[in-house]
């Protein structure tokens, strides 16, 4: 038997694989090696099983001749990854007239009957493939259900039902393996990461008969909380005395004694005390908490099965920390079990595990985390209902710089337009704000609302409504939420984490509050600052329109002026917070047209705060439309054109700096311009910048040093980076613009459609969303190359939402990047990736 390669029977020493046989019959195996009462059990291997796909079946009498000639059988999937999933078990095969008969004497003719009954309706639906329905018309109990049953089954298959086990193990066979090869099949565990030809192996058990004068039931159990990880005997358990009259009549108990109600450890002290220890003793060997699945039989436990027990995000890191705490794995195991997007439900609330879900619409989840509000369509109805502490979701047809505000008053934000890169998706990354985009399937009857969703349900202002950003679903109404779960589990899994990793990891932080965030989370300085975000603030915004309506450059610096003492306090509070950590601050990057009214109502108030006619407003809004903003005037080109601006921000860049060294925080600050595409540019705006830094000494009598790079996010920056590089002291890669210029996708309109390109094939996954090593890192690589050819001391890094990205991380180190950079809710994900990358090149996973 044991070099039959089509049937082996699990034992001790038998040769069974996961990767040959699946997972559970390899965890079958090491349950029989720890001495636990496993029922006899046979493995059936992917080629065998593929082998009967293809009609050629093992020997049926070889696999029932390891049984006893009366057992029923159950047959279950084995899958190489349990998660792969696989066609549902067959119970009870081996049922028949015959044993009806036999069983009819201890479990009582009804339970006989009912059992036989229940065997053909099961057989019938998943071996045959007959619908469901047509069984649902009998309602006999005993003998006449069950002839009308097969009755059916006859009538229905022109056959009668097989009363040989061998012929009907045979056709459950054929039935899993035919199930396993199916189109929804394949498809189903290619999403869930399963190659495409994943094999598949089946287990034959010897089922347990449940008789006898002492207690008999099924259940599962495991150690732990699956949602909290907390340790506590958890799952279920179903009595099955004799004495309730049918099999179907089952008791549910309570596992562990509860005063609620009856438990197993009530009525059978022994099988329980026996069954947690073995529970204990298979997390202790195999090193992992377990789900036991198991039966009682006449007071005696037998352990059918053995997995891997479900969690939650927050039990999984729990759990993990605490198997190393007790010396069962080590700290970098641990370290390696925990996935890091899972670590976003713990920064964040959730939708609890189970919570009815009405889902009103679909988009993409832009910024992980669950709130739940009532709908506002405009930033000034955000604001009065944050004032009267009423907590609100912002519904936007797409947001604009101007609707910062609005963001920062709500619980969530949901756009019908956008991508992974959108406004709404970064500011609320940044805000750690739940946030949906690019839900195009609603619709606006106007700018400010209702909307309507696809099914025809209309959304009036007011009505509540929960955004999971997690999964891009907007739900009706107020589901059970469960908070964040940054406990003493979290901090300790970090601790090991930043003990492993050996990349930096830095945060995007535009405001005191972003840096305290980014604090908090262990961000090792400020990597981007995008500075156009201070702008925006109240009493801010109409300075820098009135800048933009000036007509020269003496006009612009007297307004400017007037913003520098706003911005070396922004720039001051931020070298703070970070307490001498490197800042990055990004030169101004967007075009100015962002910051002006498109309305009639926004214009005329404008005209009456600057004191011009709305005609003159209006016309200078026209005069500053470009067709395609995004590539117009813009980063480093304001810089040349308007070098105004970058003036007064680097003057106030250099006085915060010398007020943080008063406050006894050491600081270089890295100062930034964006999106340059040649070295002429970045000559001309570095001149101005040391001739603001000389002027600063001479007036303040103090010396300071900054280092001076470039935003490199233009395809040519990345072929000019060797050019570029000695003007600069780093290069900072934006991969959001970058990847928009190499795809020549626009990055707030692609979300409309990326998810079919990806379901098509074309893609593998929204370039915005995961890094595309292929095309976008062959720009990133030649950039750094190139770069550090022409300056070897240079510092690299990503500044992009893909630092963030735990698929990019590696990509990342290998390129021999120095740190990466991402919005502060996303740095502890950053910092697990990097870990688990720097453990697995230690150990030589990736080899």
């Amino acid at each position: 038997m044991q070099n039959n390669p089509d049937i082996t029977l699990i034992t001790a020493g038998a040769p069974i694989t996961a990767s040959k046989h699946g997972g559970r019959a390899k965890c079958l195996q090491r349950l029989v090696r720890l001495d636990l009462p496993v029922p006899r059990t046979v493995a059936l291997s992917f080629g065998t099983v593929n082998r009967i796909t293809s009609g050629d079946l093992p020997d049926m009498a070889k696999i029932l001749e390891q049984f006893a000639p009366d057992s029923l059988l159950c047959v279950r999937p084995s899958s190489e990854d349990p998660d792969w999933g696989g066609p549902g078990a067959v119970l009870n095969i081996g049922m028949n007239e015959a044993r009806c008969a036999e069983l009819g004497e201890t479990l009582g003719p009804e339970a006989a009957v009912q059992l036989y009954q229940r065997f053909v309706q099961a057989y019938a639906v998943h071996v045959a493939e007959l619908d469901p329905d047509l069984f649902d018309d009998i309602t006999d109990t005993g003998q006449p259900g069950l002839a009308a049953t097969l009755r059916v089954y006859e009538e229905e298959t022109d056959e009668p039902f097989p009363q040989e086990p061998g012929a009907q193990l045979a056709g459950v066979l054929r039935s899993m393996a035919r199930a396993w090869g199916s189109t929804s099949a394949r498809l189903l565990r290619q999403a869930k990461g399963a190659p495409v030809e994943a094999g598949l192996g089946l287990v034959v058990q010897q089922m347990i008969p449940l008789v006898g004068q002492a207690e008999c039931g099924a259940g599962v159990m495991q150690l732990v909380d699956v949602v909290t990880g907390q340790l506590q005997i958890t799952g279920r358990y179903r009595s099955r005395n004799r004495e309730r009259a049918a099999l179907g009549a089952t008791t549910t108990l309570y596992l562990q004694r509860d005063k609620r109600g009856p438990a197993l450890e009530d009525v059978a002290p022994e099988a329980f005390a026996a069954l947690t220890a073995y529970a204990a003793l298979m997390r202790e060997k195999l090193r992992e908490e377990m789900q036991v699945e198991f039966v009682i039989e006449n007071g005696a436990v037998h352990i059918l099965d053995g997995v891997r027990a479900p969690r939650s995000s927050r039990a999984a890191v729990r759990i993990a920390v605490r198997l190393a705490q007790d010396g069962i794995i080590t700290p970098q195991e641990a370290v390696m079990r925990v996935d890091p997007h899972s670590l976003n439900a713990l920064l964040h609330p959730q939708v609890a595990p189970g919570a009815k879900r009405d889902i009103l619409v679909t988009g993409i989840a832009a910024s992980p985390g669950a709130a739940t509000g009532r709908i506002v369509f405009t930033s000034a109805a955000a604001q009065a209902s944050a004032a009267r502490r009423e907590p609100c979701v912002l519904v936007r047809r797409e947001t604009s710089p101007e609707d910062i505000r609005g963001m920062h008053a709500s619980v969530a934000v949901l756009t019908e337009r956008g991508g992974m890169s959108s406004h709404a998706a970064v500011i609320g990354r940044g805000f750690g704000l739940p946030c949906i985009v690019g839900a195009s399937s609603l619709r606006f009857q106007t700018s400010k609302g209702p909307i309507t969703t696809a099914d025809g349900r209309v959304l009036k202002a007011g009505d509540m409504i929960t955004i999971d950003g997690t999964t891009g679903q907007v739900l009706a109404g107020e589901p059970e939420m469960l908070g964040a779960a940054l406990d003493d589990a979290f901090q300790t899994l970090m601790q090991w984490v930043d003990a492993a990793r050996d990349i930096e990891v830095r945060a995007n932080a535009d405001t005191p509050e972003d840096a305290q965030t980014a604090r908090n989370f262990k961000a090792q300085g400020i990597g981007l600052c995008r500075t156009e975000h201070m702008f925006s603030q109240p009493g801010r915004l109409t300075v820098m329109r009135e800048m933009i309506f000036a007509d020269t450059g003496a006009e612009r610096a007297a307004v400017l002026e007037r913003l520098l003492p706003m911005q070396r306090d922004d720039f001051a509070q931020l070298f703070r917070i970070m307490q001498g950590l490197p800042v990055c601050v990004r030169l101004f990057d967007p075009p100015l047209h962002e910051f002006l009214p498109t309305s009639r109502t926004g214009q005329r108030e404008l005209a009456k705060a600057l004191g011009l006619p709305v005609s003159d407003v209006s016309r200078r809004v026209e005069t500053m439309f470009e067709y395609n903003p995004m590539l117009g005037l813009r980063g480093v080109r304001l810089g040349v054109i308007l070098p105004e601006i970058y003036d007064m921000q680097v003057r106030a860049i250099f006085e915060a700096t010398l007020l943080a060294i008063d406050a006894g925080a050491p600081l270089v600050p890295d100062v930034m311009i964006p999106l340059v595409s040649a070295a002429p540019e970045v000559e001309l705006v570095s001149a101005r910048i040391k001739a603001v830094a000389a002027a600063v000494r001479a007036e303040k009598g103090r010396d300071f040093n900054y280092r001076l790079g470039v935003m490199v996010e233009t395809p040519r920056a990345c072929l000019q980076a060797g050019e570029i590089a000695p003007y600069v002291e780093f290069l900072s890669f934006g991969t959001n613009d970058l990847t928009q210029m190499a795809y020549g996708l626009s990055r707030d309109d692609a979300g409309r459609f990326m998810s079919n390109y990806v379901q098509k094939g074309i893609y593998p996954e929204d370039p915005f969303h995961v890094l595309d090593v292929d095309g976008v890192g062959e720009l990133l690589s030649l950039g750094a190359d190139r770069g550090r050819a022409a300056s070897p001391e240079i510092t690299l890094s990503i500044c992009g939402e893909h630092g963030g990205n735990p698929e990019s991380i590696a990509f990342c180190r290998d390129a021999g990047f120095d740190y990466v950079s991402c919005s502060p809710y996303r740095v502890p994900v950053a910092r697990l990736a990097a870990a688990q990358y720097a453990i697995r090149h230690k150990i030589g996973l990736d080899d």
